[in-house]
């Protein structure tokens, strides 16, 4: 996995912010402290994905191909860090 992308901000209100944008983005919150939040988007893949690894596998794996093309993709999104820095902007 990708390290998570950086998103540096300069203000508490402004980190809330952000935090509240990438909610509404589909996000979700892995990890919070006071100065960092780690966030990851929601995804279980896309449906022709699914479409195509059931066809591919489903037969030989019984749905277990499709089941861990889920859990790829959700393990794999992308990530986003978000970071207080008081010295940014």
């Amino acid at each position: 996995m990708a390290a998570p992308r950086l998103r540096k901000v300069g203000t508490k209100k402004e980190f809330e912010s952000v935090i509240d944008e990438f909610h509404t983005q589909g996000y979700e919150l892995l990890n919070r402290g006071e100065s960092t939040a780690l966030m990851r988007k929601k995804s279980w893949g896309s449906g022709g994905g699914h479409v195509v690894c059931g066809v591919l596998t489903g037969i030989f794996t019984l749905g277990l191909g499709n089941a861990a093309y889920a859990a790829y993709a959700h393990f794999n999104a992308e990530q986003v860090m978000v970071k207080l820095d008081q010295d940014h902007g």
